[in-house]
């Protein structure tokens, strides 16, 4: 398991260790991390150019201390100081001593750079670069260096992983101690680049329970369900899907799909769509409504490809099985139907049905990811699954970690992928998971299942990621990585 820790914690933390520490011993710690790997990033160190941007406070200080090493190995070490009055002295007077220089054109350095250590901003950053940085920033990215950035790339909020200005993007990112929200949340996520995490031996002082966590193969392979000597198709759960219209019968199929893939003993499907199911599904139970007539399900899933058909939500939010509701099912969702009933309960919107559901532009949930599926597992009292570039899972406890999923690829963004991930976490749930943990390990293994699909860079269906779950969890459950 990944885990990510808030600004204030890392700086609790670190006061508390620094307490036991010789002086300056924590930072010496991160610059050797952070030269160690720089260096193996290189290749070699000796006669390399490297450029370091330095601004104020610890980060620089960072960034100078490793500038100081790899110096001393022989490399060309320039320093852009973007702060010169409040430049950290120690680092400098270490880079200096160790043949280090300042630049006197900073411009000209960062034309002929090999490596660039981003060490404006640190942690505690919020809005973007500052106007004076800007232009050395667009210098160093429009150069042929690779550019590492220091624990955190300059202008993204460590905490939320928000980007509200210019920000600095990093070919790779050196980050101590814990890895920090933005790095695993988009937009910021995207400006980090290859993220490597440096042990400063701080897991002692941070909390057990992190503010955001990301699930590994063996953290899914743990809750994956299992069935046991005595297990029928009852005991295994059974899931109930009500999806698909005349219009679009092809997201029942879908839907389906991904509920046969997710462990449960037995699906049924409620709607128009019978023909097509069992046509491509024969196993499937099928019934043409109302949901209640159905026969007994240890959980819903209601919403995709319902078109006019939203009829059917009250009445399977008003049942105690559990209830995962996605797509068309979203509209005009009543939050007190939610917050009253005792099962659990998952919502599945991407961003722009979560906008309608805050009443908000879209831009703004994209831009905030955390924020908006925080906001939303408040109001609405249920877990909700945000979809998107990296899809977020919030409990309505907010003392529970947000997970979110690492997995997937942009070739997910296809017709009817959100359907099939909306069959696969609602089977979970008919197996006996929360909906934290369901949502969450149908996010990975859907996740999963499309980046071995598009392994060889071509487009791929919706069909075809149902089709792969079951090689994602065979690899999940080997231990495997792909």
């Amino acid at each position: 398991m990944r885990t990510a820790h808030c600004v204030d914690t890392v700086r609790t933390a670190e006061a508390a260790l620094m307490a036991r520490l010789p002086e300056g011993a924590l930072m010496q710690r991160a610059a050797a991390g952070l030269a160690a790997a720089c260096a193996d990033l290189l290749g070699r160190v000796y006669g390399v150019r490297i450029a370091l941007l330095v601004g104020s406070g610890d980060n620089g200080g960072d960034a100078l201390y490793a500038g100081a090493r790899l110096a001393r190995r022989g490399a060309g070490v320039s320093a852009v100081l973007l702060a010169p009055d409040r430049t950290h002295q120690g680092g400098l007077a270490a880079l200096t001593g160790a043949g280090g220089r300042i630049a006197d054109d900073p411009f000209a350095v960062l034309a002929t750079a090999d490596l660039v250590l981003d060490g404006i901003i640190g942690i505690g950053g919020r809005g973007g670069l500052r106007p004076d940085a800007i232009p050395i920033a667009r210098a160093a990215r429009g150069s042929n260096a690779v550019i590492v950035a220091v624990d955190l790339p300059s202008g993204t909020d460590a905490d939320s992983g928000e980007v509200t200005g210019e920000a600095l993007r990093a070919d790779a990112t050196v980050t101590f101690g814990t890895h920090k929200p933005g790095l695993l949340i988009d937009p910021a996520r995207e400006y980090a680049g290859t993220v490597r995490l440096v042990d400063i031996g701080l897991d002692a002082e941070l909390p057990s329970i992190p503010a955001v966590e990301a699930l590994q193969h063996e953290d899914v392979a743990r809750l994956l369900p299992r069935p046991s000597a005595e297990s029928d198709k009852y005991r295994r759960g059974v899931v109930g899907v009500v999806a698909g219209s005349a219009r679009y019968p092809g997201a029942a199929v879908l839907a389906v799909a991904g509920a046969l893939r997710g462990g449960a003993g037995a699906v049924r499907y409620v709607g128009p769509a019978t023909e097509a199911v069992i046509a491509r599904f024969p196993e499937t139970l099928v019934h043409t409504g109302p949901p209640a007539k159905a026969g007994r399900v240890q959980s819903w899933v209601v919403g995709p490809g319902l078109g006019e058909g939203i009829g059917a939500v009250p009445e399977i939010l008003a049942s105690d099985a559990a209830v995962l509701v996605d797509a068309d099912g979203l509209r005009q969702l009543d939050p007190e139907a939610v917050r009253g009933r005792s099962a659990p309960t998952l919502l599945t919107p991407h961003a722009g049905e979560a906008a309608a559901l805050l009443e908000v532009a879209r831009e703004e949930v994209e831009s905030a990811r955390l924020a908006s599926v925080r906001e939303l597992a408040r109001r609405y009292g249920a877990t909700v699954l945000l979809k998107g570039s990296t899809t977020l899972v919030a409990d309505p406890d907010p003392s529970v970690a947000v997970r979110v999923n690492p997995m997937g690829t942009p070739w997910l963004a296809t017709a009817g992928s959100g359907d099939v991930l909306s069959g696969l976490a609602g089977s979970l749930l008919a197996t006996g998971l929360n909906a934290r943990d369901a949502g969450s390990v149908a996010a990975y293994l859907h996740g999963l299942a499309a980046r071995r699909a598009a392994a060889d860079g071509t487009p791929i269906t919706s069909w075809e990621v149902g089709e792969g779950v079951r090689g994602a969890w065979g690899a999940c459950v080997l231990g495997g990585r792909t």
